[in-house]
């Protein structure tokens, strides 16, 4: 195993010593020097805490991991998910990579998009007439990835409105709902196994809701993205309405397969063949790439070098584009369901830190909660800037005021003030300049005064569109699983959802009084050792717990 402490340390060591502005000053070709692209997508890491012969010992270090050999291995089919023993080909999805032998993805997509036309044209329509709603009912990578691309994609609808529940909580459906036509919603179930807990409920829930508007009809009011075809034929749904994928595709990788229904239905088969494309040729640019060039290559490099080189244990994501207001979640998913992991693909425990914690807010509003702790904070946070040239909704208001300019010039201002900062002497000068007397200076200097040498990465591009916000989304992708071959890890496999899902399962029985009641007596009221949680197998707390919300649901 690679030893990265020791690989990095000696760099890491040599420009903790200095910082960005000093690094600016020394050279003048630093932007073009730590700057990639590739057509009209820009990556600007000139604002990262390395430089050339960091970059260098990074690439070393990916050489050395075997990411080329990984990648190679992951695209032939390899059975990279170790612990569920499957192959990794959500690539295969959008052409990037070849399907199994027997697996028809391009037969299994022309059918879902049919389906989606047919919707979209009011050939499969209510009795009402054409579908005018989408709920689309899962959770995890079956709503997170096509909540966020219908989100981003919002100017290229022209079929019905999209809405999404994932949250168990009757709130979610409820509010969702309100204001809606049963008679003209079509509900999708988007569970693998037709069985997630939570998805299942609020399908319950829906087709109750749907039942009670359409009666028997209510069939012809849902589909399914699943599959398990017997299970959702048992709950009332046509197997002509019911869209499969495959083993070899994870949750948080499927919003390119029949999870994209919903987004298919309100943007057409074109612009999600567009979608699939942009993905694609990310994909050919990963592949073939070299390690020095290969965008996803060098941003997960850059991960690395924050994470185990200056030991920075988080990312602020934050996009200038408010239609992206939901890929920091995405992301978040993407990359800490992937590579928050402690053990190698061995296991073994790891020695280095693994995962960072993703977080982060759409710009402007991100500047007005938590920038201030960027600046002027006690942690270095990293962050990662995404923002488009062009906006889609024109240029100027009718007051002449040009809004792009202004987001655009803000979310460079940010970069560059968290890179370069203000020193005391600057603010000195500056009251001054401004007619502040001594006495002002002295008192508000120091607050006023940021340390800057904060690192930030730019993504730019031309605009957001189906085939760039592909492209994005691959890009992360492909970032996180290079970080995880560096890390030794298995960035398939989500174990870590599991046990809370099965301690939930044992709960309900308590929470609704079934058997032991955990609140220190049985079901006939005698007393028992429930509240230590020793009857239910629970904690002292988590019996405590029980026993309070039976008494406060009362």
């Amino acid at each position: 195993m690679i030893d990265l402490a020791e690989r990095l340390e000696p760099h890491a060591a040599r420009l903790r010593a200095t910082d960005l502005r000093t690094l600016f000053a020394a050279d003048p070709d630093r932007f073009a020097r730590l700057s990639l692209r590739l057509d009209d997508l820009l990556i600007d890491f000139s604002k990262e805490k390395l430089d050339a012969q960091a970059m260098a010992a990074l690439r070393a270090l990916a050489r050395d991991a075997g990411v080329e050999e990984a990648r190679d291995a992951m695209v032939a089919g390899a059975h990279w998910n170790l612990t569920e023993d499957r192959a990794v080909l959500h690539m295969a999805l959008r052409g990037g990579a070849a399907a199994p032998a027997g697996d028809d993805v391009d037969g299994t997509r022309a059918r879902m998009l049919a389906f989606a036309e047919a919707v979209r044209s009011g050939r499969h329509a209510a009795q009402a007439g054409p579908f005018t709603d989408i709920v689309n009912i899962g959770i995890g990578g079956s709503d997170l990835g096509p909540a966020m691309v219908a989100r981003a994609l919002e100017p290229d609808r022209d079929g019905p409105r999209l809405h999404f529940v994932s949250n168990v909580d009757r709130a979610h459906l409820a509010d969702v709902t309100r204001d809606l036509d049963p008679a003209r919603t079509l509900v999708i179930v988007a569970s693998k196994t037709f069985t997630t807990l939570e998805t299942m409920m609020n399908a319950r829930a829906a087709r109750a809701w749907l039942r009670r508007a359409v009666g028997d009809d209510a069939g012809r009011h849902m589909a399914a993205v699943s599959s398990n075809v017997a299970g959702a034929a048992a709950f009332g749904i046509d197997d002509s309405r019911v869209f499969g994928f495959w083993d070899w595709v994870g949750g948080r990788y499927s919003v390119w397969s029949s999870i994209g229904l919903p987004v298919a239905m309100g943007i057409g088969a074109a612009a999600f063949r567009a979608f699939l494309d942009g993905a694609a040729s990310m994909d050919r640019h990963f592949r073939a790439a070299p390690l020095a060039r290969n965008l996803p290559v060098v941003l997960a490099l850059v991960g690395i070098w924050r994470r185990n080189a200056m030991g920075w244990p988080m990312v602020a994501l934050v996009p200038y584009d408010q239609r992206l207001a939901r890929f920091p979640a995405y992301v978040q998913q993407l990359d800490m369901e992937s590579n928050g992991k402690r053990t190698h693909r061995g296991g073994a425990p790891v020695a280095h830190a693994t995962g960072p914690v993703i977080w982060g807010e759409a710009g402007t509003n991100a500047q007005h909660s938590f920038f201030q702790l960027l600046h002027q904070g006690t942690d270095v946070v990293p962050v990662d800037f995404i923002a488009n040239a062009v906006s889609r909704d024109g240029a100027d208001d009718e007051t002449g005021g040009d809004h792009q300019a202004a987001l655009l010039a803000s979310c460079l201002a940010q970069s560059q003030a968290l890179a370069l900062g203000r020193t005391e002497a600057e603010v000195r000068a500056r009251m001054a300049e401004q007619g502040a007397d001594t006495g002002d200076i002295d008192r508000l200097a120091a607050h006023r005064t940021f340390p800057g040498d904060r690192p930030s990465t730019t993504i730019l591009q031309r605009r957001l569109d189906p085939f760039t916000l592909g492209r994005l989304i691959a890009l992360y992708e492909h970032k996180v699983f290079v970080q995880g071959v560096i890390w030794d890890i298995d960035s398939v496999d989500q174990r870590g959802v599991e046990l809370g899902k099965e301690r939930a399962a044992e709960l309900v029985p308590a929470l609704r009084g079934d058997g032991a009641s955990g609140d220190g007596t049985s079901d006939d009221g005698a007393s028992d050792d429930g509240a230590r949680g020793d009857r239910a197998g629970l904690d002292a707390s988590t019996a405590g717990l029980v026993a309070a919300l039976r008494e406060l649901s009362q």
